[in-house]
């Protein structure tokens, strides 16, 4: 038996009789964390193994033994009123209901109407002359990989500056439509590097880097999926992740937390790619099930939160995480929008007083500090100056575009980036949009500037070299 059958074994006892997972393993060998190790690869005796059957055996015929309940037999009762739907005058929360990741036509017209993926990438690509792969492979993670625009360009300059190293590469990304566009443009990578571990996961921030829950339930029920590419052309390799499309569909999907109104995975997953014909020399970094390492040499954190969102929630649930699967030598590059621009003076022209961007860098590098507590002395927290800090990206317009008269579908394109990434949710723009003057104030801040900008941040974690 392996530890997958036997987490599932474990996992179906302990629904059947209630118990908690650390309670079975004390009850049952006398070790609370039993189900942790054997989730994160450990091993047992065959003397464990028949201890942990036995005790299942003997308290699963315990249970038989006990006398059936009876119920008796009661007046029926009314049947309930049906479920009465929300009224559509209830106020609803824009922090439980707003899922502005998830609006694809905002997001696609954003993405192709303005740089910040090309400026991001470029940023990203200048940390990799920071860092030191060690054997056996450059190790790098992508917390949002999107629709892949950033991960594509960034593997690109891999190959350009380590053509001859191995590449390990997990990306994290809940969305089903943006991991097959982003699967879209990763045949051509297979092709140039082919000595290349491609891994995308829906896995949540402090489980992604090392490919493992915590949850019993969710470890039992985890998809698996190697896809060892055949041929060696980028045609066949795309053939053949585009036969992933009924996979993906079955598999990616989503829900909404009823806690937090966050998307959450289903069933967690995990997608191996890697060239057949170069598994022998990827055999050291292909992953297995039960977790791996993390030790990344960049983790790219590109709007990995909502700009609205805590700090605590910022830290604690992304930025802390992903600072602790640094390997020696490793730098997190954190990427968030700014403000301080124009698409901000049509956002406030519309709201006055209306500021989403409520941490700056230095906020949240003092919060992971004290997060970390004595794991924060093996890292160096790099703010920097504005100069270094800041970039701008830009609305992709023509120059006769922003004249005297500037056509509709430039208003729309200027106004759904300045909504997008200013991250206003819907049910603020009901009440602006029936009468026009978002239109007027997106037009007078192209006139007066010229075009439509805006301004992200960054900041860097990197731990120390052994």
């Amino acid at each position: 038996m392996n530890a997958q059958d036997l987490l599932q074994e474990i996992s179906d006892y302990c629904r059947h009789t209630g118990l908690a997972e650390s309670t079975f393993g004390r009850r049952a060998v006398n070790d609370g964390k039993l189900t942790a190790r054997l989730r994160n690869g450990g091993r047992i005796t065959t003397d464990t193994l028949d201890r942990i059957r036995a005790f299942m055996a003997a308290t699963r015929n315990v249970s038989a033994s006990r006398p059936t309940i009876i119920e008796r037999q009661r007046d029926a009762r009314p049947a309930p009123p049906p479920a009465r739907s929300a009224a559509p005058d209830e106020p609803r929360d824009p922090q439980r209901n707003f899922r502005f990741f998830d609006n694809r036509q905002k997001y696609l017209l954003f993405v192709n109407t303005c740089s910040e993926k090309w400026v991001i990438a470029n940023r990203v690509t200048l940390e990799l002359a920071n860092i030191h792969p060690r054997p056996p492979a450059v190790r790098v993670f992508d917390a949002g990989v999107g629709d892949g625009t950033v991960m594509l360009r960034v593997l690109r300059a891999m190959h350009d500056r380590f053509p001859h190293m191995p590449f390990y590469v997990v990306g994290k990304e809940i969305s089903l439509e943006d991991v097959r566009l982003a699967l879209q443009k990763m045949s051509d990578r297979f092709c140039e590097h082919p000595a290349t571990v491609l891994v995308l996961t829906n896995l949540a921030y402090a489980d992604a880097p090392w490919l493992a829950v915590k949850s019993l339930s969710a470890a039992s029920s985890m998809v698996w999926h190697e896809v060892p590419l055949t041929g060696k052309s980028a045609h066949r390799f795309e053939q053949q992740i585009t036969d992933l499309a009924p996979f993906l569909s079955q598999n990616w999907k989503a829900g909404v937390s009823p806690k937090t109104g966050n998307p959450v995975y289903e069933r967690p997953v995990v997608l191996v790619i890697y060239r057949e014909d170069h598994k022998f020399l990827l055999d050291p970094i292909i992953p297995r099930p039960g977790g791996t390492v993390a030790n990344y040499d960049l983790v790219i954190a590109s709007q990995p939160y909502r700009a609205r969102s805590p700090l605590e929630f910022k830290v604690n649930r992304v930025i802390a995480p992903l600072a602790k699967a640094l390997g020696p030598g490793g730098r997190l590059i954190a990427i968030h929008s700014h403000g301080n621009d124009p698409g901000m003076e049509v956002i406030q022209r519309v709201w006055p007083g209306d500021n989403p961007f409520v941490h700056d860098r230095h906020q949240i590098l003092k919060a992971v500090k004290q997060e970390l507590g004595p794991a924060a002395r093996d890292l160096n927290f790099n703010a920097y100056a504005d100069n270094r800090s800041l970039f701008r990206y830009d609305m992709h317009t023509l120059p006769s575009e922003i004249s005297d008269s500037i056509g509709t579908s430039t208003l729309f394109a200027a106004w759904n980036a300045a909504i997008y990434v200013a991250q206003v949710e819907d049910d603020r723009l009901a009440d602006v949009v029936s009468d026009g003057r978002y239109l007027d104030a997106t037009r007078e801040v192209l006139h007066e500037r010229g075009g439509l900008w805006f301004y992200d941040e960054s900041y860097v974690i990197s731990r120390r070299r052994e």
